[in-house]
């Protein structure tokens, strides 16, 4: 059985420690209080700020980032350490704007990160919509990944990417086997748009959680922002009143704490 360490940063941002492998998703370092301004009307202030410095988290083989053009998943900060990564896993259009050393998947593509010392991870993109129907000209491209290495006895290990629930994740469960689900929650609403979500609710996240039958379920982003309008409490809540046993899978992650999976 395979082991991975885990941290979760803040937000989106999660350090994974894979057979040698230090990746990071979605990196965001800067400090509270700041306001970003995400295009169309839409703006959001950040509440926390990272439980560990970059500094802190040391050298990165590879980072997972599912978009590039919004600042609550690659901050000025995080945008910084980008080109001492090794590689950037990302979309086609975010790697066209960031260049250099960024690799840019479209759904259900795959890249493999190899080196002599240590196994091959296989990536695949999978699909994410960051809004409600007919708004990714507006919104833009995102992505999850699916990571594949030897020794897995569950299932890949997918990241949801920033996301609502529809047609396209549903997917998954229907191409892939996923062992651990880190799912991207909080929400996300704007004044402008009304009741209009940018991600997950728990209720979602626990009918698509339903479906894909993971082991272990891990949410992340859903504190450290103005605009995540679904707490913890409410997630717990929602994976409560799920059918099956749903909320014994889910791991809740102390901030700047490593927790080990079993995958």
């Amino acid at each position: 059985m395979s082991e991975v360490a885990i941290t979760h940063i803040g937000g989106p941002t999660v350090l994974l420690e894979i057979d040698g492998w230090r990746l990071l998703t979605d990196p965001t370092f800067d400090q509270p209080g700041r306001r970003y301004n995400f295009g169309w009307g839409t703006s959001s202030r950040k509440l926390a700020g990272p439980a560990l410095t970059a500094a802190e988290i040391g050298p990165i083989d590879a980072v997972l980032l599912s978009h590039d053009h919004h600042d609550d998943n690659l901050d000025p900060a995080g945008r910084a350490l980008l080109p001492a990564a090794g590689a950037v896993i990302t979309t086609e259009a975010g790697a066209r704007r960031l260049g250099g050393n960024a690799r840019g998947l479209a759904a259900w593509e795959r890249t493999t990160l190899e080196q002599d010392d240590r196994p091959p991870i296989e990536i695949t993109a999978t699909p994410c919509r960051h809004g409600p129907p007919l708004s990714r000209p507006l919104v833009g491209e995102v992505t999850g990944f699916a990571l594949r290495w030897e020794g897995q006895e569950h299932g890949m290990l997918w990241i949801s990417g920033d996301t609502v629930l529809y047609d396209g994740v549903r997917e998954v469960p229907q191409r892939l086997e996923i062992g651990t689900a880190i799912v991207h929650l909080g929400g996300v609403r704007f004044p402008i748009s009304g009741p209009l979500r940018y991600t997950m609710s728990g209720a979602e996240a626990a009918e698509l959680c339903g479906l894909i039958a993971p082991r272990t379920i891990v949410p992340i982003h859903y504190e450290g922002w103005k605009h995540f309008r679904e707490g913890r409490d409410a997630a717990e809540r929602a994976f409560a009143e799920a059918p099956g046993d749903l909320a014994a899978r889910v791991k809740w992650l102390e901030l700047g704490v490593p927790a080990s999976l079993s995958v």
